[in-house]
């Protein structure tokens, strides 16, 4: 089997609640998602997606997945789709770095894969563990009582795990963190993700002023060092993100003790044959994770969840169904929430169809 053409449609996904906050006044109304297509000449057909967290998030933006696929693309065409770690190791001799732009092409292998061997992606990425997997809700930045009441919200809707976009004003934080976890439950988990936002005094106040309070950190201050200094003057379960984006970077924070879980987002490490490498050594450490990327739509979620699915389930930290965060669907068959939790497809592949009335014409194609 060989890759014939690889082509990509953009698609806007407007936001449900309007819009999404995080630390530094960074906002989205609508995210530009790149839905990726890789065709062979057997005719079968695998899909991925990428939509960074805009511009100002990661080192990835949403025109950059177009431009280098251009790059990368005839570099393919010819390549087996099913010898992942080999077509891995040639788009990192063709393109040196720019991981998320990897990424599409990688899921959308993986999808071939499922389809040429009749199975599942959970199934090939190591197995199905348990019957579904519980979600996190991100809560976007706003005033406390505002957090506090989309959290009530979102919990009657069967959410226990929230994540609190802070990283502002630490005295607003802490009422942030205090209000919301006065209105959950004590089996409920309250992640305060300060994506970078805080300097390191500023994420020691904080820390110290939440102190008596059951809820993870997250991703305190922008550098590794400094949030290794945090995690050393708190009792608080730590957790690094932004800052865990390689093998590398994981054996030095294990090695650290730096983190009690890691955020893993697909794109940001590649696809889900690089996620997976770190997937399984974190399994191997006994680290937690949250499973997750950037940013999507229903492709996104699907490879999302074939990857939770796959990873045992008391490392299994929690995940999110971006899906439900944006007003357009753009394929058949991905999970959808209930109850706080979803399920991968037990389809072939990833178990999705694009619906290309929604994605309209391709803006990339090469053969």
């Amino acid at each position: 089997m060989k890759i014939k053409r690889i082509f990509a449609h953009r698609v806007e996904l407007p936001l449900r609640e309007g819009s999404y906050k995080w630390s530094g006044g960074k906002s989205v109304t609508v995210f530009d998602s790149t839905i990726v297509g890789v065709e062979t000449d057997t005719g079968l057909i695998g899909y991925g997606e990428v939509c960074p967290l805009g511009p100002f998030y990661l080192p990835a933006y949403a025109e950059g997945v177009r431009a280098g696929m251009r790059e990368i693309g005839p570099h393919l065409i010819g390549h087996n789709p099913l010898e992942l770690f080999k077509l891995n190791h040639h788009m990192d001799a063709v393109l040196k770095g720019h991981p998320y732009v990897k990424s599409g092409i990688d899921i959308a292998c993986w999808d071939i894969l499922g389809k040429a061997a009749n199975l599942p992606v959970c199934v090939l990425l190591g197995g199905r563990f348990g019957e579904s997997i519980r979600l996190y809700r991100a809560i976007s930045q706003g005033p406390p009582d505002q957090m506090a009441a989309h959290v009530a919200q979102y919990r009657a809707e069967g959410y226990t795990r929230f994540q609190l976009k802070v990283g502002g004003n630490p005295d607003v934080d802490i009422d942030r963190i205090r209000q919301v976890r006065k209105i959950l439950q004590p089996t409920d988990r309250l992640v305060a993700d300060a994506n970078t936002g805080w300097t390191q005094h500023e994420a020691m106040r904080v820390v110290r002023g939440v102190s008596d309070l059951d809820v993870y950190i997250e991703q305190p201050c922008l550098t590794y060092e400094e949030c290794l200094s945090v995690r050393r003057h708190t009792n608080h379960p730590f957790i690094l993100d932004e800052n865990i984006d390689s093998l590398d970077m994981l054996l030095r924070a294990k090695t650290d003790l730096a983190m009690d879980v890691i955020n893993l987002k697909i794109s940001k490490l590649g696809g889900l044959t690089k996620t997976k490498q770190v997937r399984d050594l974190s399994v191997s450490m006994g680290l937690a994770m949250t499973l997750e990327d950037s940013w999507g739509g229903d492709i996104t979620t699907a490879a999302i969840a074939h990857l939770a699915h796959s990873t045992p389930e008391e490392y299994r930290f929690t995940s999110t169904d971006f899906n439900s965060y944006v007003t357009v669907s753009t394929a058949t068959g991905a999970p959808q929430r209930e109850n706080g939790f979803m399920q991968s497809s037990l389809e072939p592949g990833l178990g999705i169809t694009p619906r290309f009335e929604v994605l309209g014409p391709r803006v990339l194609e090469i053969t």
